[in-house]
């Protein structure tokens, strides 16, 4: 039986800013570049109680939270305090799976403190990343990945949940639909129009109906319903896309201030790929008109695009290709996929990350 680990930092983004800016602390803050023009990337608790939530638009957020202060996201403060946490999990184990910045799964099973408990193991963790950093955690603690992870949401924030192997059959019957990890809005939805509403409701359909109604997820669903996860913890996962994107303060539709604006997104891309000598053979562009409209078109090549020219001719030539439709435009990204370390790592779990930065 393991012992699985969720850790979660409370607010990230937005606890740290109030870490570093007293003045920040106690107020509804939401960490973007782009102010009410951009996307809301992290919302303090304070700002979470007028309905903010990351991805949001910025424009909406303001309008739930009027007095919402926006911060200017600072990256690499927040990469700097992930590794201070993550050297803190490695005291502990080295089965260590990181989801973001912000989260990770620990398998503490065999742990290096040599500590009987998970939750005893979690608790340590929680106290030593607030004494290192002044920030909360919250911990989920349980034999899978399934239920660690969702226990760390339960007693947010500076919480910690336990769900004991025995606890876990009815723990996940009266658990709703929309809480499970996994399944958004539109599967939710889809459940709904099936009368499943919760763990019970799902448990009745067989392994046959759910594959029918939801495909290779339907096993997925007809498993954990049962609490069953045999998902190791993997200190490998493989990112699967690299790339950047801007939100302006301005809106654009001519060619060449469109241009002038992608150019230095290709240029940072390019580098990324670069540094960690993972080039890939897709490359993806991404639009975002005013009215919130999200456009994104791609080319696939036989090879690895190594070439730094005829990475940027490429991408500014779908954009030429397909930003007159698309009226003004407030976004811009660049990601590349089909990288290198994917293919080299085939039959290894995949991390989806495209670090779009708003």
């Amino acid at each position: 039986m393991r012992k699985i680990i969720h850790i979660d930092m409370d607010a990230f983004f937005a606890s740290v800013e109030q870490r570093d800016d007293p003045s920040l602390r106690g107020k509804p803050i939401a960490v973007g570049g782009g102010g009410v023009r951009g996307v809301v990337a992290a919302a303090s608790y304070e700002a979470r109680q007028y309905g903010v939530r990351s991805a949001m638009p910025g424009a909406t957020a303001k309008r739930l939270c009027p007095d919402l202060l926006f911060v200017k996201h600072r990256f690499e403060v927040y990469k700097e305090v992930s590794q201070q946490i993550r050297s803190i999990f490695a005291d502990y184990t080295d089965l260590i799976e990181p989801l973001s910045l912000d989260e990770a799964y620990l398998d503490v099973t065999e742990n290096k403190k040599h500590i009987h408990s998970g939750t005893l193991v979690a608790e340590e963790i929680r106290q030593r990343i607030f004494e290192t950093t002044q920030l909360t955690a919250s911990a989920g603690v349980s034999y899978c990945k399934f239920l660690a992870k969702i226990a760390s949401d339960i007693n947010k924030p500076n919480g910690l949940k336990v769900i004991k192997p025995e606890e876990a059959i009815l723990f996940i019957e009266a658990l709703p639909i929309k809480k499970f990890f996994g399944i958004g809005k539109v599967t939710e939805k889809k459940m709904q129009g099936l009368n499943i509403f919760t763990g019970a409701d799902l448990k009745k359909l067989s392994q046959i109906d759910l594959v029918r109604h939801f495909g290779k997820a339907g096993r997925h669903y007809y498993n954990i319903v049962r609490g069953i996860d045999e998902r190791e913890v993997n200190p490998n996962r493989i990112r699967k896309s690299i790339g950047s994107e801007r939100t302006f303060n301005t809106d654009f539709e001519e060619w060449e201030d469109l241009k002038d604006r992608l150019e230095p997104i290709i240029k940072e891309v390019f580098e990324l790929l670069k540094k960690k000598n993972n080039y890939g053979r897709t490359i993806t562009i991404k639009i975002k008109n005013a009215a919130f409209q999200t456009i994104t078109r791609s080319k696939t090549f036989g090879s690895d695009l190594k070439d730094a020219r005829q990475f940027k001719l490429t991408a500014l030539q779908l954009l030429e290709d397909n930003y007159q439709g698309a009226g003004k435009i407030r976004l811009l990204g660049v990601a590349v996929s089909n990288l290198m370390s994917e293919r080299e790592e085939g039959g290894r779990q995949l991390e989806f990350d495209f670090p779009f930065i708003e």
